[in-house]
């Protein structure tokens, strides 16, 4: 999930880049949709590991 955050801020860098403002708004509004909802599912994830007694698996 991380790696299309980073896809579409890449995309919407291009698009700015280019003078495409919508598709760049678009495109940047996704990336940080994907990295919000990344960043809540790996602190779920992180709680839930600890929760059970044992330390992340590497």
């Amino acid at each position: 999930m991380l790696g299309w955050a980073i896809t579409f801020l890449i995309l919407g860098i291009i698009a700015a880049i280019f003078g495409f403002w919508g598709i760049a708004g678009a495109a940047i509004g996704i990336a940080k949709i994907l990295f919000f909802v990344f960043l809540a599912l790996f602190v779920i994830m992180l709680l839930f590991s600890f929760g059970r007694g044992r330390g992340p698996v590497p």
